[in-house]
């Protein structure tokens, strides 16, 4: 029987049910036809085939009641969830559920509701919003889509599986706000436990699996052997470790056989771990005054350990590994020159180790890993049992825990994470493997070979590869910049305990971009590759970072009391990102560079850098001939006779020019903000229109005259400025520009923000020649 046809049947006979028969009748009717899957059932039951209780959880928080068929709202009993299973649902032709506020209040009473409810306060994370946000007007409907086969060659028909999804008519912006901001996935879907699969003769993949109290160490075991099996080189080497890169002899690991501090063995296979520190005592910490008892076999005293540590050597044990990295124990922490060392090779450390263990699941060092020890984690699946079959709603998955945990907001565990070639989550919820090519968890049987044309309900939620783990067509190679400056975005939203970490919390991931794009000279020389957390080779690029509008950004102080320079990310603490004001996309994309030689102060000295350029490469309109183009200064910066400058300050010839700014009007309604695009005005001509916009911070002290600086040439949309008043747009009709004010009576600047101008407003401005010394 066709999925169409079913669906039209039921249709019919619960219309003629409901109308006739009453409530009674269509309970009665959609008994009778699930009849013939139930004795299938208890004829498997009764031959001693497997059987599995599950409890059945009201609530998130674990609350469990015998295993029973729970009672049924009228409109819920009307549905023959054997045949749905069995036959699916087209999309378009979904069951009407009805408004979304009933089926809140029916979930008290109604089991199938109460799993509906669930999908919704976990997908919509209604707990996070707003008490009076609105639901009135939203409908349900379900529909049942088939699931893709995961093994090779594609078995029958018959063995694939449905899921249910819930279909809402709309979705207020403000719920979709909410959504974004945890990482939430779009879809709210209820799953088939894999025991009740054979009732349907269908293999257990992709069906839901039940959460036990502990992690069973052999599927974890099983996922790390299908990835080296299946995976092979794809998830065994690091295409940006070069095959010389070994791990240096400095690196020391943990041998949890002998309990003490070794150096590292040759191409030794060990696992690390990421982990929070929190503020717990250094007692535990390797120093300089413990380094040798530590060394000396039985040396390491697992007692003094906090809990994270201990567990995670425990682990290390139970999978037959003997080597494991933890920073508080293999650094000397104490040790300057140790530390040093140790973090300028910290891309290899993770890059190499075999398997990651992310302690995700509490604050400290002190949290246990989540389900490895009997009582560490509290039950979080949601199973009920209706019309003889065990549906559950799908735990969060890895993206969702990560976005909304402590450890995601870390600093120091994003690179952790990119670098990591296999990765073994303990969150609050289950524990999640990821690698390069696959995503397992507890709560869904999918440990098969994945097809690619195949439907997973886990792909595209896992915590997110670095940019080219594995390494991209010759092509792409010079557009690294885009992964860079998601990496930036992504790891400026998180927070460090100490702020002089920022540009070493992710030096890791530069140094890996720098070895494997072999930026710095063209040999992969992370020190020329980048400088204050800033890659230098696309300095042009990399300077057109903007804060994000609800993140004020201040000046991050650092030990020495002297702060990084402005023109960094590395120098404000805040969210910044990649977005460009000009166009309305995700990254700027500069087409035509305006400064030929760039210097920085280094050791009191200037020293040249080598800036990629960007050559012109516009389309001109047929009237060229009456545009006038701006042409930048030519020459370089003479080091002899500059007055001193602080280290970082970057010195260029470019022009600079006056405007007056003010907030543009469509941004006067946001009252959260703490940034805002402002209007750029001329002040030289009698035009008092729009030129250009730039990304300010608002603040009543904030001045109404800004001096500013030519970068770039770049494209722009028309509601960047009055097209009445300077005329049409065209290829590269605008300039990137810096606002700048100055700092001290030095000569030296400092930024205030990035934007665009229409060229023929800047050559109206009667820009001058400068020197810029940029700190």
């Amino acid at each position: 029987m066709t999925s169409f046809v079913v669906f039209a049947y039921l249709t019919v006979r619960l219309g003629v049910l409901v109308s006739s028969e009453g409530r009674s009748g269509v309970k009665e009717w959609a008994y009778e036809t699930r009849q013939h899957f139930s004795r299938k059932r208890s004829a498997e039951e009764s031959e001693g085939s497997e059987g599995s209780t599950v409890l059945i959880n009201h609530d998130m928080d674990g609350d469990s009641a015998a295993e029973t068929d729970s009672l049924l709202c009228a409109t819920c009993s009307a549905l023959d969830l054997h045949h749905i299973f069995h036959d699916g649902i087209p999309r378009e032709e979904s069951i009407p559920l009805g408004p979304l506020i009933g089926i809140l209040a029916r979930a008290e009473q109604c089991s199938f509701c109460r799993l509906i409810k669930t999908a919704f306060r976990r997908t919509w994370v209604l707990d996070k919003q707003e008490p009076d946000v609105d639901l009135t007007g939203i409908d349900c409907s379900l529909f049942a889509m088939e699931c893709g086969c995961l093994r090779d060659p594609a078995p029958p028909e018959r063995e694939r599986c449905h899921r249910l999804f819930i279909l809402p008519s709309d979705r207020p912006q403000r719920i979709y706000d909410v959504m974004l901001a945890a990482q939430s996935g779009l879809t709210l879907d209820i799953q088939l436990l894999e025991d009740d699969a054979s009732i349907f003769e269908r293999s257990r993949e992709i069906h839901g699996r039940k959460v036990g109290e502990t992690i069973d160490i052999g599927l974890i075991r099983k996922w790390i052997e299908l990835c080296e099996g299946e995976h092979q080189a794809d998830c065994e080497s690091v295409w940006w470790r070069g095959e010389d890169q070994a791990l240096p002899e400095t690196v020391r690991m943990v041998d949890v056989d002998a309990m003490s501090l070794v150096t590292a063995p040759p191409a030794c296979r060990y696992v690390a771990l990421s982990y929070l520190w929190g503020g717990l005592d250094a007692e535990y910490q390797t120093t300089r005054a413990n380094i040798a008892q530590r060394a000396a076999p039985g040396g390491l005293d697992i007692s003094v350990l906090p809990g994270t540590i201990s567990e995670s050597i425990h682990l290390t044990r139970e999978l037959g590994e003997r080597y494991l990295w933890v920073d508080a124990l293999c650094i000397i922490q104490d040790s300057p020159e140790d530390k040093a060392v140790q973090i300028g090779v910290m891309d290899l450390i993770y890059g190499s180790a075999f398997l990651t263990i992310f302690a995700v699941g509490g604050h400290n060092a002190e949290a246990p890993l989540p389900g490895l020890r009997s009582g560490s984690r509290t039950q979080q699946q949601h199973v009920e049992v209706i019309q003889g079959l065990h549906l559950s709603v799908p735990l969060p998955t890895l993206r969702e825990v990560l976005a909304q945990s402590f450890w995601g907001t870390r600093g120091w565990t994003y690179q952790e994470l990119m670098l990591s070639r296999r990765r073994l989550f303990f969150t609050k919820q289950q524990v999640y493997f990821e690698c390069g090519q696959d995503l397992w968890c507890e709560d869904v049987f999918a440990e098969s070979k994945r097809l690619p044309r195949s439907y997973h309900p886990l792909r595209n939620t896992g915590g997110g590869n670095f940019t080219y783990l594995r390494a991209p067509p010759s092509w792409l190679k010079k557009d690294y910049i885009i992964g860079y400056m998601t990496a930036v975005s992504q790891y400026t939203q998180r927070t460090l305990t100490n702020e002089s970490d920022a540009v070493d919390a992710i030096s890791a991931l530069t140094n890996a971009i720098a070895k494997g794009f072999k930026l710095g000279g063209g040999h992969g020389v992370p020190s020329k590759a980048f400088r204050y957390g800033m890659a230098m080779v696309d300095l042009n690029h990399a300077l057109l970072w903007q804060p994000i509008a609800n993140t004020l950004l201040t000046r991050r102080p650092i030990p020495e009391g002297a702060s990084w320079p402005s023109w960094s990310w590395a120098g404000w603490r805040g969210a910044v990102q990649y977005n460009d004001i000009a166009a309305g996309r995700d990254s700027p994309r500069p087409m035509e560079t305006f400064i030929d030689s760039w210097f920085i102060c280094d050791g009191g000295r200037l020293v040249g850098l080598s800036v990629r350029s960007i050559e012109r490469a516009i389309a001109y309109p047929e009237e060229e001939g009456a545009i006038t183009r701006y042409s930048p200064p030519r020459g370089s910066p003479q080091p002899e006779g500059i007055t001193p400058l602080k280290d970082g300050t970057l010195v260029f010839h470019t022009t600079s020019a006056s405007f007056r700014v003010e907030r543009a009007k469509d941004t006067e309604n946001d009252k959260d903000a703490q940034y805002a695009m402002f209007a750029i005005i001329p002040v030289a001509t009698s035009r008092s229109a729009p030129a250009g916009r730039i990304f300010l911070p608002l603040s009543t002290e904030s001045p109404s005259h800004l001096h500013f600086i030519v970068l770039s040439r770049t494209n722009g949309t028309s509601d960047s400025y009055d097209e009445n008043v300077y005329g049409s747009r065209y290829s590269g009709c605008f300039l990137y520009v810096m606002a700048v004010q100055p700092v001290g009576a030095s000569g030296t600047v400092e930024r205030i923000g990035v934007g665009v101008v229409f060229e023929k407003a800047w050559l109206d401005a009667r820009p001058q020649e400068k020197q810029v010394f940029l700190g």
